[in-house]
């Protein structure tokens, strides 16, 4: 299974890797948060390239809203995986958080489940 695609490294730079379970939105109009992701160990420097993947379970629903979040900076996504370097210059000790939003009011049916959110930083 080919989680993310493969990312060099150059001397001086790190990467960190982290995951979560998802949510279970049940209402239009409402947003969800995933728990924050960040890396395990001590990282310093500054983040470059992020990667991000999502897995839903059943059907994506119309008008889904996905972004990923750092502390200071929101990047609207635009498919259940992909890289972005909107992160750039932002400290590697910020987490990164999953907003899930569907626009609009009234219960949503199926409801959205996401099964695992993840992402990898890539920083110097």
């Amino acid at each position: 299974m080919l989680l993310f695609p493969v990312m060099a490294q150059a001397a001086g730079e790190g990467m960190w890797q982290a995951s979560s379970v998802g949510i279970t939105l049940n209402h239009r109009g409402e947003s969800m948060s995933s728990a924050p992701l960040s890396s395990r160990q001590p990282a310093s420097g500054l983040m470059t390239l992020v990667a991000w993947r999502y897995q839903l379970i059943g059907p994506t629903p119309a008008g889904l809203r996905v972004r990923l979040c750092s502390q200071s900076r929101c990047v609207e996504l635009d498919g259940q995986s992909g890289t972005t370097v909107a992160f750039s210059g932002i400290p590697t000790a910020e987490p990164l958080r999953f907003i899930w939003e569907v626009p609009g009011g009234g219960r949503l049916i199926p409801p959205l489940r996401v099964q695992r959110n993840e992402v990898i930083v890539n920083y110097r």
